[in-house]
């Protein structure tokens, strides 16, 4: 577990981290909404300290068990799976920043659970999505997420508690007197990648290791983000491709856990930009109704490259928010099914209606599915120039 010590440094990186990401000022009598898990008390705790002292008002939330879960999806009738109070969307309309800290008690709570059911109350939820993604996009909200270690991820990623919680404080610098200040660095030589990237005006790139062969459209008006205080940790830079112009094979050699299921070895095939084949050696079922849940689950939301000299993180951690920022021997790239961030947009986002987002090729769904590919790869950039590039190689940007 957590000490008292590393978990006031990461309640301090965490706060970075929703400044960070917003791009104006918190100010006295903001709202910031705090969703944790019963298992994130402790962070919780020192967060709502840390929160009073700025001098907004903290909304504390704990959210379900894994019992709660169970029930909910088990018994709900088809009002109670889609209900959303009048309240919510006013408190959401309100917020200026979200912490969320995710501290699960069961990763497999849910496999007997019909998807179609998840899937159901996800796009019932989708709305609130949309709202706080209206709000980042004016600048009104700022936030940021985490783990704490918890017995079922540890043992789900098949460590003990103590290496789990190792690689949570490693990742999050929670062993240096001053994390804050080793994230300001990171934070930094991300910026300087990101310029770089942002320089070379692609418009595809093409993804190759053993079992994946993608070729992505990059679109137009689009912009490389990254280390921007979203997530805690995160090392990875990425954009949101227009999904009209993804074809080939991507193969996800890591394993995922979502929605209380386990899935193994997902395989996608893309053509004309949707998913046309989707295999996996466990889970298949519940890929093919995620993938099903609206039109836009069978389509790329998002594109992603992650440096091994910047993570930490070398073993498989059961939880995405670990996994998609996987460094290892030769870093990872991930992608997502789903929702795109319409931030990586190069101008204004405000801006955006959805008459241009579709013209743009940003996707909308209630799905955001990272999926992670952590083998051997090079990745090149075709330019507008007509000029062929490496970018991405044995794990390392090539700059």
């Amino acid at each position: 577990m957590l000490t008292k010590t590393q978990l006031n440094r990461y309640a301090d990186v965490l706060l970075w981290g929703l400044k960070t990401a917003r791009n104006r000022a918190f100010k006295r009598g903001d709202v910031v909404l705090v969703q944790f898990d019963p298992l994130a008390v402790p962070l919780a705790e020192f967060l709502h300290e840390r929160l009073l002292d700025m001098g907004v008002h903290p909304v504390m939330r704990s959210g379900t068990t894994s019992t709660m879960e169970q029930n909910f999806y088990r018994k709900a009738n088809n009002k109670q799976l889609v209900f959303l109070g009048s309240w919510e969307k006013d408190l959401c309309e309100h917020l200026n920043g979200r912490i969320f800290l995710y501290a699960p008690e069961s990763l497999t709570h849910l496999r007997h659970v019909d998807p179609q059911r998840i899937g159901k109350a996800a796009v019932a939820k989708k709305p609130l999505r949309d709202i706080m993604r209206r709000r980042e996009e004016t600048g009104e909200l700022g936030w940021t997420l985490c783990m704490v270690p918890t017995e079922a991820l540890a043992k789900s990623a098949g460590l003990s508690l103590r290496q789990y919680t190792n690689q949570v404080i490693k990742a999050c610098y929670l062993n240096k007197t001053d994390p804050v200040r080793e994230w300001k660095q990171v934070h930094q030589k991300a910026v300087t990648l990101k310029k770089w990237l942002n320089r070379l005006d692609m418009t595809h790139c093409h993804v190759e290791s053993e079992h994946t062969d993608l070729m992505i459209k990059i679109g137009d008006q689009r912009r490389w983000l990254g280390v921007s205080g979203h997530n805690i940790p995160s090392f990875e830079l990425f954009l949101s491709p227009d999904w009209r112009g993804t074809r080939g094979t991507y193969y996800a050699d890591q394993p995922s856990y979502r929605s209380g299921n386990y899935v193994e070895g997902v395989k996608l095939t893309f053509e004309r930009g949707s998913v046309v084949k989707a295999a996996a050696k466990k889970g298949k079922d519940f890929l093919e109704k995620q993938i099903h849940m609206d039109p836009g689950a069978r389509r790329l939301g998002e594109f992603s490259l992650t440096d091994t000299r910047f993570s930490k993180i070398n073993r498989f951690m059961a939880s995405t928010l670990y996994d998609e920022n996987y460094g290892g021997r030769y870093g990872n790239c991930h992608v997502a099914v789903g929702m795109s961030y319409t931030d990586t947009y190069e101008g204004d986002p405000a801006t955006l209606t959805q008459k241009m987002k579709k013209k743009l090729g940003f996707n909308d769904s209630a799905l955001h599915w990272d999926l992670v590919n952590t083998e051997k790869k090079r990745v090149t950039a075709y330019l507008s120039s007509g000029e062929k590039r490496i970018i991405y190689e044995n794990g390392k940007f090539t700059h």
